[in-house]
């Protein structure tokens, strides 16, 4: 028998697509840093990775990096420009340069002033060859919520809305409209972000946990923003049942008992003068930034998306879509023409037994 040899070959950005990977599995969760991956590969073969660590450090480079092995020689590939300026940690370049690299390759320059742009003559002065905009189209839509944080006064917003193939979002007959699949998808998704936003509404008739609920990413349950006009926010909703998680409720009412019963429950208060127009929820969306909050992602219903939608204000919208009608047993609480004239042309390669997600770019 003869054995056919395998001539397949990596290339550089495919190292860096595994990077980005990497870069994934902490999203959402490193605070102010953003999160980096890193690939590093010597003779052909990976021989570390790393991932930006929970709440931003120690970084990625430094992760793969610390390990008893020699890497002298290999390749280093890094989804955005390595740090060189002394913080609370010391600059990853100098790490590099300590463990002999080779080679860099990397996708953006970092957009912090401290480092921006610095590491390549850092590196080159060290004999480090630098590879800069590798992968670059990939990486400004992976940093969009870095770049928005660092230029803008508003975070990324997102939205998640399932619906049926006859474009329905409620069926009368069943609690879940998708599959298990699905949903399970739609908690890995969750974990990629720091804040939830949803309505009392929402809540009041679902009664949802909103967290992670899949083995390993409970910790990385999003903290939850309520939009509550009048504060009818149920007082045993499931939600107040998870632990070492922020509620924020953002109301226009008075009604100081109410108020004073969620303080009890440490859940955090902001009083607006109004929350009807687009300019109102520009000022919520600037506030939340403040919070230090940079990825948002909406799971609400019908109505209060299609207002999203129609004042512009969402980035991304994730749609699930099934493959069954639902005719006389579906309902939408809402119109649902502005979800029909999302071109659904984006699908996502993955496996849903069935049902389809989309990730449509919308500004």
């Amino acid at each position: 028998m003869v054995r056919q040899k395998n001539n397949f070959k990596f290339r550089n950005s495919d190292y860096l697509d595994l990077a980005f990977e990497q870069a994934k599995l902490n999203l959402g969760s490193t605070g102010e840093n953003p999160s980096v991956g890193c690939v590093i590969e010597k003779n052909g073969s990976i021989i570390s990775t790393g991932y930006t660590s929970y709440l931003g450090r120690p970084h990625a480079e430094f992760n793969a990096l610390n390990k008893k092995i020699s890497f002298k020689g290999s390749n280093l590939y890094v989804t955005l420009e390595p740090c060189s300026h002394h913080g609370k940690t010391p600059p990853c370049v100098n790490e590099i340069i300590k463990k002999k690299v080779k080679k860099i390759f990397f996708s953006l320059n970092d957009i912090d002033i401290r480092s921006k742009n610095k590491a390549k003559k850092i590196l080159n002065n060290s004999k480090i060859l630098v590879k800069r905009n590798l992968l670059k189209k990939k990486g400004l839509n992976f940093y969009k919520s870095y770049l928005l944080s660092k230029d803008n006064k508003y975070p990324l917003i997102d939205c998640k809305i399932a619906i049926s193939k006859d474009y329905f979002t409620k069926n009368k007959k069943k609690k879940w409209l998708t599959n298990q699949y699905s949903r399970k998808r739609a908690h890995l998704l969750r974990s990629m972000y720091d804040c939830l936003i949803t309505t009392s509404k929402s809540i009041n008739e679902d009664n949802s946990l909103l967290n992670c609920r899949i083995e390993g990413l409970e910790k990385k349950s999003p903290n939850i923003l309520i939009i509550d006009r009048n504060l009818t926010l149920k007082k045993n909703s499931n939600l107040f049942k998870i632990r070492n998680r922020k509620i924020i409720i953002v109301t226009t009412s008075n009604y100081q008992n109410k108020i004073n019963y969620f303080k009890k429950k440490k859940v955090k208060i902001i009083k607006l003068i109004s929350l009807n127009t687009k300019y109102d929820f520009l000022k919520l969306f600037s506030k939340v930034r403040k919070l230090k909050y940079s990825r948002i992602l909406v799971e609400s219903g019908l109505q209060f998306t299609n207002f999203l939608l129609q004042n512009k204000l969402i980035h991304n919208i994730f749609i699930f879509k099934t493959k069954v009608k639902l005719k006389k047993n579906g309902i939408n609480f809402s119109t649902n023409r502005h979800i029909k004239k999302i071109k659904l042309n984006n699908k996502i390669k993955v496996n849903l037994q069935n049902e389809d997600l989309y990730k449509i770019r919308l500004k």
